[in-house]
């Protein structure tokens, strides 16, 4: 299992990739659907803290298992939520073309 650091920056990475694609955006077609795209930058910051909170307060922490269930749900909570936000970002891409 990696070291809650190692995870730490795995989230930073990956949400502001989300953030900085989403700033992209903005910077290229303006104010359009400017809305939704907060939105999405909203979800991602809120999503940061409830994934760094998560990393630091391990239900079981003297259970391997538990432990290693409990990141493994993690991981995937953060993969599915920054593909969903990829996923509205690109049908915004979409539209605009």
């Amino acid at each position: 299992m990696a070291s809650k650091r190692v995870v730490k920056k795995h989230i930073e990475q990956l949400i502001g990739e989300v953030v900085s694609d989403c700033l992209n955006y903005i910077f290229i077609h303006g104010n359009k659907n400017s809305e939704v795209i907060s939105e999405i930058i909203d979800d991602m910051i809120v999503l940061r803290e409830d994934l760094i909170k998560r990393v630091n307060n391990i239900d079981g922490k003297d259970n391997p298992k538990l432990v290693k269930a409990h990141f493994n749900k993690l991981y995937n909570d953060l993969l599915a939520r920054t593909n969903e936000a990829y996923e509205k970002l690109s049908e915004m891409i979409q539209k605009n073309r």
